[in-house]
């Protein structure tokens, strides 16, 4: 998995297209002088800025996108099957209801029951794949792996549609991930490094928060200042080319980097600011402290936030590992919709909750496996909040084992369209290509791509 900056183009599989990560030696000079977090303001600021179109009316402004890495059993979460008996639901035989009537999830997501007017569950998601990297390239694209092109994700395109193109003006970049990059696929595809996602590193749940660029162990803001004025003292070059466009665009980077650093735009990671009350009741763990984060970030107007949550392909032991995972997850999903409604903030930001795929409904009882699931892309569930969506409501079903989908399959593309017209982006709008041709914001029937249609049931 990369841990590289997100300024910087990591090479790609033969075939693949990602322009706009190449640089020439000018380009790599300039990126030298700036450091680690003027690349970030300097991707922002030099490079050419796309015309956006004028937007459909939007009903959401931010989201907030949980990705449960490795891919949860749908059974074990959010569509338990008590009734097809112990080779499919195991230890989980006893899911409790919600406060909505007639939904129930699993027995370990007591706090989530509580929250179930907020959300919906789409219990009819399919795509058929079953490897990790294609079904993440999918579910987070709406396509298919393979051909010319390596398309943006879904928070690419929202950085492209609501971030710097269109007005946004943070110095915090307008997609950030929390806290390591996915590592599945390239996340800004062919749209290039401008709209990669920032990835913060570091663990929220520490203090202080560590955060790549921006806070550094140990250092105190007084020798930050300290570093700045040794930086300017020793800067001859400035002094002897006062006008040299290059150098000016580094200085104003590294003004705007500092502005980060020593500014109020960066006290946003820090999370002492919060009651210890309420980072008790998200959790004191990596995962509860992002929730958390991600909140603040919906207020500082960052428009895309994703959690990268790891630690869900249980192969094995998958009993033992969601005894531990899934009270994580309930505490901090649960805190975070509620926290977002007490702040006014739901209403215009989309949550969504999912990984690649689900797991095998039947439980791999044998060696080496013992009570694992296995990869399960025929059908899995999804939950969305906030932004449009309406609360208390299922779409789709899975048969009586959780084996296929009986009514109302959802495809990736038809999920991701429904959360782009939420946010006033145009389905059927054009990407940018570099090479000019004509790529729609979303795949069609005539692409190839399977579709279920929009989620109107719930917008």
């Amino acid at each position: 998995m990369s841990t590289k900056h997100p300024s910087i183009a990591e090479p790609l599989k033969v075939g693949q297209v990602d322009r706009g990560a190449s640089i020439d030696r000018r380009e790599a000079m300039r990126r030298g002088i700036l450091g680690s977090t003027g690349l970030l303001m300097a991707d922002r600021l030099a490079a050419p800025a796309v015309a956006i179109p004028q937007p459909p009316k939007a009903k959401s402004k931010s989201v907030i996108q949980i990705w449960l890495w490795g891919g949860p059993s749908h059974l074990d979460t959010f569509d338990p099957k008590p009734e097809a008996g112990n080779d499919y639901c195991g230890q989980f035989n006893s899911p409790i209801s919600t406060n909505v009537d007639g939904i129930r999830i699993c027995e370990l997501l007591p706090e989530l029951a509580k929250q179930a007017d907020k959300y919906s569950l789409i219990r009819g998601m399919t795509h058929g794949v079953r490897g990790h990297e294609t079904a993440a390239y999918m579910v987070q694209t709406g396509r298919p792996q393979g051909g010319r092109d390596v398309f943006p994700s879904a928070g690419a395109v929202v950085s492209l549609f609501k971030g710097y193109d269109a007005g946004y003006k943070g110095l915090i970049p307008p997609y950030i991930v929390l806290t390591t990059p996915q590592g599945r696929f390239s996340e800004a595809g062919f749209l290039g490094t401008r709209y990669k996602p920032f990835a913060t590193g570091g663990n929220p749940a520490q203090t202080p928060f560590v955060v790549e660029g921006v806070v550094a162990q140990g250092i105190t803001d007084q020798r930050q200042r300290r570093r700045r004025d040794l930086l300017h003292q020793l800067n001859t070059l400035k002094k002897t080319m006062p006008d040299n466009a290059q150098l000016a665009l580094a200085e104003k980077c590294e003004r705007e980097a500092y502005d980060l650093i020593l500014g109020d735009a960066g006290k946003v990671f820090d999370l002492t600011q919060e009651s210890d009350e309420l980072r008790e009741r998200y959790g004191r763990t990596t995962f509860g402290q992002s929730c958390l984060l991600a909140r603040r970030l919906v207020e500082r107007g960052v428009v895309y936030t994703t959690i990268n949550y790891r630690g869900w392909d249980t192969h094995k032991q998958n009993f033992q590992t969601l005894r531990r995972k899934l009270p994580e997850l309930d505490n901090g999903l649960a805190t975070l919709l509620q926290d977002l409604s007490d702040h006014g903030l739901l209403e215009d930001t989309i949550v969504w909750c999912c990984g690649e795929f689900g797991r095998t409904p039947k439980i791999q009882w044998n060696p080496p496996w013992s009570g694992g699931r296995g990869h399960f892309g025929n059908v899995f569930s999804v939950l969305v909040a906030g932004g449009g969506f309406k609360g208390g409501q299922v779409v789709g079903s899975s048969d009586a084992k959780g084996e296929t989908v009986k009514d109302r399959p959802v495809y990736p593309v038809d999920l991701l369209a429904s959360m782009y017209e939420l946010l006033g982006i145009d389905p059927n709008g054009k990407l940018p290509h570099p090479d000019g041709l004509d790529i729609r914001v979303t795949a069609s029937e005539a692409d190839g791509v399977t579709m279920g249609g929009r989620l109107t049931e719930i917008m």
